[in-house]
């Protein structure tokens, strides 16, 4: 019988932590001698929920500020969406677990609802855009 995957509160519950690496090759439009941070989805998680009511970072100012936090040239362009990701809809399935939307982490104000990812996630772009509304944040 095959195993049940994983929620994404399972997925967010990994002991991952932020890592930084030396690149030994040219990675994601990266250049080879890079510092990249890979960093985790709790640590997107804390850096989520300091941001304020009505203001918004886009996921390039976020991956700036958490490289910048690790002395790191550059945080992952291809791990940050991930965890990104995992943020989001482990936020949401708490939400469809009862939580109101005060109770978990504002994805709403990184995910850009136009972006690639908004369109991924099972929440879907519209509330987003809702949600993004309601504090005043305008695109």
């Amino acid at each position: 019988m095959p195993s049940k995957p994983k929620t994404w509160q399972e997925k967010f519950q990994s002991d991952r932590k932020p890592e930084v690496k030396l690149l030994s090759f040219d990675f994601a439009g990266l250049k080879r001698g890079t510092t990249m941070l890979v960093s985790s989805p709790a640590e997107i998680d804390k850096f989520i929920r300091k941001i304020p009511t009505g203001k918004s970072v886009s996921i390039e100012e976020l991956r700036a500020a958490l490289a910048k936090k690790h002395k790191a040239d550059s945080a992952c362009p291809a791990s940050t969406p991930i965890f990104l990701r995992v943020v989001s809809e482990a936020a949401f399935e708490a939400v469809k677990a009862g939580k109101s939307f005060d109770e978990i982490t504002p994805f709403w104000r990184v995910v850009h609802p136009e972006s690639k990812l908004a369109q991924k996630l099972e929440c879907g772009a519209d509330l987003i855009r809702s949600l993004r509304a309601n504090e005043g944040i305008i695109d």
